[in-house]
């Protein structure tokens, strides 16, 4: 594969509804689409998923979009690539930047996907014609949160997860727990707890839950060791893997039970690949993570999750569950709680070129 053109599109949509954490609140969403086009006229597409401000990791969209153009760009246009996998050896001299580097690293896979004839989940190694998907209820009442529930079991959606914090964690899950004693259910706390906070969340293993997601420091692997000696529920790590050598020192560390896997955090689908590998060696379940993503990445992330280890529910909802319009053709549908994996060559979706450019703030062309 010889890239000879690389277009960055600046997007802006609003959210249907706010997306509400123990970090933040999110009204509108800001992504960088990366189109490659290689020397035959073929074009691959990825996402560039960091958020406007740094609140879930360090990169924002500006610094994203600041590292394509100024190092990442530079090295796809100057070499030339057999398989995606090479593209981490490239940018390993960059040091982070995850998000800037799944970006490109994703269009170029749905690049070789496509210039091999193949759906971009063959090429990774899928095995699933469809997936099974959950959804992300945000911090809200009580009674909009039990609303909101009714509303996506009787959509189908396999599983549920609860954002959590310090003061809206217990009585919101009794709560829960009382009205759906069966559903699959989950709790994230986006790192809002100390070691501190222990019996507050021993507390909640009354509840049955599939998982307690981050619940101390991004940057923590040790801690979360400590409080899964204590704890029934497993915890899922997060924020705290961002490769595959994090994963192994959870592992190691007995840190966590359950592994959530984003494309963007640990800086594009070769590393999700590896993670997921070695996470299937020591038994350990993953699932596929949700960014808000526009069309593009939750392409991306339908293929990743027909892997055979992720044997749960993702956050990967219909498009209609964020957007009034998504930017692909067709958009995602969610049919019984799961989402059909695509046959067509690369991603599987076509994309709305003239949808895009009524909600592009910027771009730029780089060759």
């Amino acid at each position: 594969m010889k890239v000879k053109k690389i277009t960055l599109h600046l997007i802006e949509q609003k959210l249907l509804s706010p997306f509400i954490t123990s970090s933040g609140r999110v009204d509108t969403r800001e992504s960088i689409l990366v189109e490659l086009e290689d020397v035959d006229g073929i074009v691959g597409w990825g996402e560039v998923v960091a958020f406007s401000s740094p609140w879930y990791t360090e990169e924002t969209i500006k610094t994203c979009w600041h590292m394509i153009v100024d190092f990442l760009a530079k090295i796809v246009l100057t070499e030339t690539f057999e398989h995606p996998n090479e593209l981490r050896d490239y940018f390993q001299h960059i040091r982070r930047n995850h998000m800037a580097k799944a970006g490109v690293e994703t269009a170029l896979w749905d690049l070789y996907a496509k210039k091999k004839g193949v759906p971009l989940a063959t090429a990774i190694g899928g095995t699933r014609s469809y997936i099974e998907t959950g959804v992300v209820v945000s911090i809200d009442s009580v009674e909009d949160v039990l609303k909101k529930i009714n509303g996506h079991i009787k959509e189908g959606y396999k599983r549920i997860k609860i954002k959590i914090k310090p003061g809206q964690d217990y009585e919101l899950l009794r709560r829960i727990r009382n009205e759906f004693p069966t559903v699959p259910l989950m709790a994230d706390a986006n790192s809002a707890y100390t070691l501190h906070d222990i019996d507050n969340l021993k507390a909640l293993d009354k509840f049955n839950l599939m998982m307690i997601e981050q619940p101390l420091a991004a940057d923590d692997i040790f801690d979360h060791a400590k409080l899964q000696r204590e704890l029934h529920t497993p915890i899922c790590l997060d924020e705290s893997i961002t490769s595959i050598e994090d994963v192994r020192k959870a592992i190691e560390m007995e840190s966590c039970r359950v592994i959530n896997v984003k494309v963007g955090r640990v800086g594009g689908l070769s590393e999700a690949i590896r993670i997921h590998n070695l996470c299937k060696q020591h038994n350990i379940p993953v699932w596929c993570g949700g960014m808000l993503e526009a069309g593009i990445s939750r392409a991306h992330n339908i293929a990743l999750a027909s892997l055979p280890n992720f044997t749960i529910p993702g956050d990967i909802s219909a498009s209609s569950r964020y957007w009034e319009q998504d930017i692909i053709e067709p958009e995602v549908i969610v049919k019984n709680g799961t989402i059909s994996v695509p046959s067509d060559v690369g991603i599987g979706f076509g994309v709305n070129r003239e949808f895009i450019k009524t909600i592009t703030k910027d771009f730029t062309i780089l060759k």
